[in-house]
C-alpha cells in the first residue's frame, strides 16, 4: 500500500466517523516557542491548553513534521530522519479511553477490502501504564487483545505531557511484531526493534504541576474535561505494509534513493559509506522540498538555516559517491511527483521550490569549491602542526566567506582525522551578532531596562494609535524617561523617552519610519520628537528633547506630527506596495517581500529571486506602477479576519505571524496586503515613482530602491541636466549616446592595451643585462636589485621569469627583483632546480626579504612573491638576500 493510500485511508476512515479533516498546518510553527512543527499535535496545543474553542469536538489530521536535533546521525543509522508525517485523531471532551481504542484496533485490523490497513491483531501488542486498569480492561476484555499480549510500561515509556505544567496523562502504545529476524521475543519491553511501536494514544485526563524532565512532576488533578490526542507514524506503518525493512525503503524515499543511483551509478547496499550518503540524500532532499513548499528559504540563522544546512549536506553526499555537476532538479522532480500525490500544493508550487533550491545549489557548489580549498589547507597546516583542532576562527572563516555551516565543516574534519574548536567558533558568531544588534538595538530601547517599559505598560496599559485618522490629538503623559532611566519630571535641555496614552504619532515598524514632530504641554513645555519605536509590544515610546519647561508625568498634552514628513513616508509605503505587486506580477510569486524601508521621498524593497532581474523587466515594471498612478485608485484599509483575508487574496508573508484581526490595505483592483501603516488615499497623490536600479543583499535577495512623488521628479531633472551636457560633448542626440560613449570606451580601452603592451616590452628589455650581470656565489648565479618604480606585480613576475630562464639551467640561479608601486615596496625570486638542490628555495629567500620590508610573503619552492611597508628598506631588503644566499651555498 502507497504511503499516499494510507494517508488517504486515515483521513476518510475518521471522517466517516464524525471528525472534521484539519489540513496539515505548515512546517512553520505559528508557536514562539518552536522553529518548526515537530508533532502532530502542535496545531491543536492552544485547544489543548484551553486558550481557543476548537472547531468541532472531534478532528483529524496528517500533519508535516520536521525534527533536527540529531541532523548528523540521519543516514548513519535506519531509524533517524528529519521529515515525518504524524496521523492523529483527536476528542476535544468528546469520547475517550474506550472510544480511541475501538477506532485505533478498527482501522488497523479491519480488511483492506474494507477501507482498513489490514494487519493481522495476533501481531499486535499492546503497552499501558503501570496503574492504567481501565485501559488494559478495555483492550482485554472489550476488544479482546490476550492479556499476554498487553504490558505495562512505566512513566519514562507511557505517559505523556507538553513537558510544561497543563494537561496530562497515560498512554498507550499499539505496537508491531516484525517476527524473529528482528530479534528476540518477549514484547515491546524487551525489544523495541523487533516489536516496533506504530501508533500512540494519549488519554489526557489529568493535569501536571511544573517539575523537570519527563517523570519528575506532580499531578495536581483531573481535568474539567477529557481529551485525546493520538498518532500513527505514516512511515512506520508504510514500512510494514510494503514489507520493507526500514522508512528509507518506503514508496516515497526509495525513489528518491534511485534517482542517486542513477546520477552516481552508486547502487544502494554497495558499501557501507554510500548507503550512508543514500540516505543522506533521500532524507533531506525530501525535507528540503517540503520545507521550501511551506516557504523557508536558506539562510544564516532559524529554519532558513536548517534548510541550508541539510539542503548543502545532502549536495555533498551526492559528490562524495561521484556526482559532478548540478543534481538537484533531478532530485527535486522525483521527490515533487512522489509527496505531490499527498501535497497537490507541491506541483502547483513546483516552479518557486526549483527557483529556490537551485538557487541554493548553485550557490553551494560555488563555496564548496573555494570553501574545501581553504579546508584542506587549514587541516593541513593544523596536523604538519601536531595539532588535533581545527581552529575556531578557520571555522568562522568558512561560515563567514563561503557559506559553510559548521556541521558541515565539523563533518569534513572530523573525516580527516580533527575536531573543531566549537566555541572559539561559536563565541566569534556571538560577537558578530552583537555587533549587528548593537545600533539596532540602541535605537530600538536607548539605554533604558526594558522593564521600565514593561512597567508603564502594567500601570496605564496599551498606547492607543490614533494616526489613521487625525495627524495631532490630545493626550496625557502616562511614562518618562530621563537619560534611559525612569523619572517623574524632566527639564529643559534633557534627552527624554515619553509615553502617551493616545498618540497620533505611527511607532516604527513593518519597514515604515516614524513620525517626527512636537508634543506641547497645557504647562508651555515643549518637546521634540525625533523617533518613536516601540520597546515592548504596543508601548510607544516617543524620544527626542525637552526644547521649553518642564515636563511631568500625568501632564496634559497636545501632539502633532510632521504632517510633510507623514504624507511623503505614506507616498514611499504605498509605492512599495505597488512595486511588490508589479514585480510579483513579473517574477511570479517568489518575489515574496523579504524586508523593506519606507522614508519621506523613497523606498527600498527586499524580494526573493536568485537571479538578477533584467534591466528590460525593471523598466517594465517601473512603466506599471506609474500606469497604475494615472488609474487614480482608491486605497483604503479594513479590518477583518485573518481567514477572511486570505479568501479575499490578501499577501501574508511567510513566517510572518499574525492576530485574529488583521488590517488588510487595498489599492483599487490591483494590490493587497496586509499592513499596519499608513498611506495615501489615492495613488494620484504619489505623483511618480522612479526605480533606481536593482542589486544582490545576500543569497537569493534583491533590492529595489526608488524615488517618489517631488524627489522622483528632482532625480529626473537632475539627468536631463547630465544628457543635455553630454550631448553637447559628445555632439549627439539622446538616442545616440550610448553608442558613441561606448566607441570613446572602447577606444580607450584599446589604448591603454597599447600603453601595457609597450610597457612591459621596456620592462623586459632590461632582461638580458639583469642576465648578464649575474654575481657569481660559489657556482650560484644571483640576479638581485630594484627595478624602474611603478613596474606591476604581474610585469615584475614575467621580468623574474624571463631573467631566470637566460641563465643555463645546469647552473644554480637565484633571481630576486624589487620594485616600489603604490609607495609599497614588492619583491619577486624565483630559483631553477640546481638551485634548489642546493636548499635556495624561493618562499625562504621572500620571507627574508618581506620581513626586512615590514610586510610578508610566500609562495612555492621555484616562484614566490612578497610585500611590505617601508620602500626605504628595498636595500636592506637586498643586502639580506644577498647574506641568505652566502650562507646558504
Amino acid at each position: 500500500m502507497e504511503s499516499a493510500e494510507i494517508r488517504r485511508r486515515w483521513l476518510s476512515f475518521f471522517e466517516e466517523r464524525g471528525h472534521t479533516v484539519v489540513p496539515s498546518a505548515s512546517l512553520i510553527a505559528d508557536d514562539p516557542t518552536l522553529l518548526l512543527v515537530n508533532a502532530g499535535m502542535v496545531p491543536f496545543k492552544p485547544y489543548f491548553l484551553g486558550e481557543t474553542k476548537p472547531p468541532a469536538p472531534r478532528a483529524t489530521s496528517v500533519q508535516k513534521c520536521v525534527r533536527t536535533p540529531d541532523i548528523e546521525e540521519v543516514g548513519k543509522t535506519t531509524r533517524h530522519g528529519t521529515f515525518f508525517q504524524m496521523c492523529g485523531n483527536f476528542s476535544f471532551g468528546d469520547y475517550f479511553k474506550e472510544g480511541a481504542i475501538k477506532l485505533a484496533w478498527e482501522l488497523l485490523t479491519s480488511s483492506v477490502a474494507d477501507g482498513g490497513y489490514g494487519l493481522e491483531p495476533e501481531k499486535l501488542w499492546i503497552t499501558v501504564y503501570l496503574d492504567d486498569d481501565e485501559a488494559e480492561t478495555i483492550w482485554r476484555d472489550v476488544v479482546g487483545v490476550p492479556a499476554e499480549r498487553i504490558q505495562r510500561l512505566g512513566k519514562k515509556d507511557n505517559f505523556w505531557s507538553m513537558g510544561v505544567p497543563g494537561p496530562c496523562g497515560p498512554c498507550s502504545e499499539i505496537n508491531y511484531d516484525r517476527g524473529p529476524e528482528f530479534g528476540v521475543e518477549g514484547g515491546p519491553a524487551v525489544n523495541d526493534e523487533r516489536y516496533v511501536e506504530i501508533w500512540n494514544l494519549v488519554f489526557m485526563q489529568y493535569e501536571r504541576g511544573a517539575g523537570d524532565g519527563k517523570e519528575d512532576f506532580p499531578i495536581l488533578g483531573d481535568l474539567p474535561s477529557k481529551n485525546i490526542d493520538t498518532g500513527l507514524g505514516l512511515e512506520r506503518l508504510a514500512m510494514i505494509l510494503q514489507g520493507v525493512q526500514n522508512m528509507y525503503e518506503t514508496d516515497t524515499l526509495r525513489v528518491v534513493m534511485e534517482k542517486a543511483t542513477e546520477l552516481t551509478g552508486v547502487a544502494y547496499g554497495a558499501a557501507k559509506d554510500t548507503d550512508v550518503s543514500m540516505r543522506v540524500v533521500a532524507d533531506h532532499m525530501r525535507t528540503s522540498v517540503m520545507l521550501i513548499g511551506d516557504g523557508v528559504t536558506p539562510g544564516n540563522e532559524g529554519r532558513g538555516y536548517v534548510l541550508r544546512r541539510i539542503m548543502r549536506r545532502a549536495i555533498r553526499n551526492m559528490r562524495l559517491m561521484g556526482a559532478t555537476g548540478p543534481v538537484v532538479q533531478e532530485l527535486l522532480d522525483v521527490v515533487i511527483d512522489t509527496m505531490g500525490q499527498q501535497y497537490p500544493e507541491l506541483v502547483t508550487d513546483r516552479k518557486r521550490i526549483e527557483t529556490v533550491a537551485l538557487a541554493e545549489e548553485a550557490a553551494f557548489l560555488k563555496a564548496l569549491k573555494g570553501g574545501t580549498n581553504i579546508l584542506d589547507t587549514a587541516v593541513t597546516e593544523t596536523k604538519a602542526a601536531g595539532g588535533t583542532v581545527l581552529s575556531g576562527d578557520k571555522a568562522f572563516l568558512l561560515h563567514d566567506t563561503w557559506g559553510f555551516p559548521i556541521d558541515l565543516t565539523l563533518e569534513m574534519a572530523a573525516e580527516q582525522g580533527l575536531s573543531v574548536d566549537e566555541p572559539g567558533f561559536r563565541r566569534l558568531m556571538q560577537e558578530q551578532r552583537d555587533r549587528a544588534k548593537a545600533d539596532a538595538k540602541a535605537k530600538k530601547t536607548g539605554h533604558a531596562d526594558v522593564s521600565a517599559y514593561r512597567e508603564i505598560a502594567d500601570g496605564s496599559g496599551a498606547t492607543e494609535f490614533t494616526g489613521y485618522g487625525t495627524t495631532e490629538g490630545e493626550s496625557t503623559v502616562v511614562g518618562l524617561l530621563v537619560n534611559g532611566v525612569p523619572s517623574p519630571a524632566a527639564s529643559e535641555g534633557d534627552e527624554v523617552e515619553v509615553v502617551l496614552d493616545r498618540t497620533p504619532f505611527y511607532a516604527e515598524g513593518g519597514g515604515q519610519l516614524a513620525d517626527q514632530g512636537r508634543i506641547r504641554l497645557d504647562s508651555g513645555a515643549v518637546i521634540e520628537v525625533r523617533d518613536v519605536q516601540q520597546p515592548v509590544p504596543g508601548v510607544s515610546v516617543h524620544k527626542g528633547s525637552v526644547q521649553v519647561g518642564e515636563v511631568t508625568v500625568g501632564a496634559a498634552a497636545h501632539a502633532a506630527i510632521d504632517v510633510r514628513r507623514r504624507r511623503a513616508i505614506a507616498r514611499a509605503h504605498s509605492a512599495t506596495h505597488l512595486t511588490h505587486q508589479a514585480l510579483r506580477d513579473a517574477l511570479g510569486p517568489t518575489a515574496a517581500q523579504a524586508g523593506s524601508e519606507n522614508s519621506p521621498g523613497r523606498f527600498r524593497f527586499d524580494f526573493g529571486s536568485p537571479n538578477a532581474v533584467p534591466g528590460t523587466v525593471l523598466t517594465d515594471v517601473e512603466q506599471k506602477i506609474n500606469e497604475v498612478l494615472s488609474r487614480e485608485l482608491d486605497v483604503t484599509a479594513e479590518i477583518m479576519s485573518i481567514d477572511e483575508a486570505k479568501k479575499q487574496g490578501a499577501i501574508a508573508e511567510f513566517g510572518e505571524k499574525y492576530g485574529e484581526r488583521v488590517r488588510v490595505v487595498t489599492i483599487g483592483d490591483f494590490s493587497k496586503e496586509l499592513c499596519g501603516g499608513t498611506h495615501v488615499g489615492n495613488t494620484a497623490q504619489l505623483g511618480l515613482v522612479k526605480l533606481l536600479g536593482e542589486s544582490s543583499i545576500g543569497s537569493g535577495v534583491r533590492r529595489v530602491e526608488a524615488l517618489v512623488g517631488v524627489d522622483a521628479y528632482n532625480f529626473l531633472a537632475k539627468e536631463h541636466t547630465v544628457v543635455a551636457q553630454l550631448q553637447e560633448l559628445v555632439k549627439g542626440r539622446p538616442e545616440e549616446l550610448p553608442e558613441k560613449i561606448s566607441s570613446m570606451l572602447s577606444k580607450l580601452k584599446d589604448a591603454e592595451k597599447e600603453i601595457e603592451k609597450f610597457r612591459a616590452e621596456k620592462v623586459l628589455q632590461a632582461a638580458a643585462g639583469l642576465a648578464e650581470g649575474a654575481q657569481d656565489i660559489r657556482g650560484t648565479a644571483l640576479v638581485v636589485g630594484q627595478v624602474q618604480d611603478g613596474t606591476s606585480a604581474d610585469d615584475l613576475r614575467k621580468l623574474v621569469l624571463d631573467v631566470r630562464g637566460r641563465i643555463p639551467a645546469d647552473r644554480p640561479a637565484v633571481v630576486a627583483l624589487f620594485t616600489v608601486a603604490n609607495d609599497r615596496p614588492l619583491t619577486v625570486i624565483a630559483t631553477n632546480e640546481a638551485a634548489r638542490e642546493r636548499g635556495l628555495k624561493a618562499g625562504d629567500l621572500v620571507r627574508t626579504a618581506a620581513k626586512t620590508l615590514g610586510g610578508g610573503g610566500g609562495g612555492k619552492p621555484d616562484v614566490a612573491q612578497g610585500g611590505g611597508q617601508h620602500a626605504a628598506a628595498v636595500p636592506e631588503a637586498i643586502a639580506a638576500v644577498e647574506r641568505l644566499v652566502v650562507e646558504t651555498v
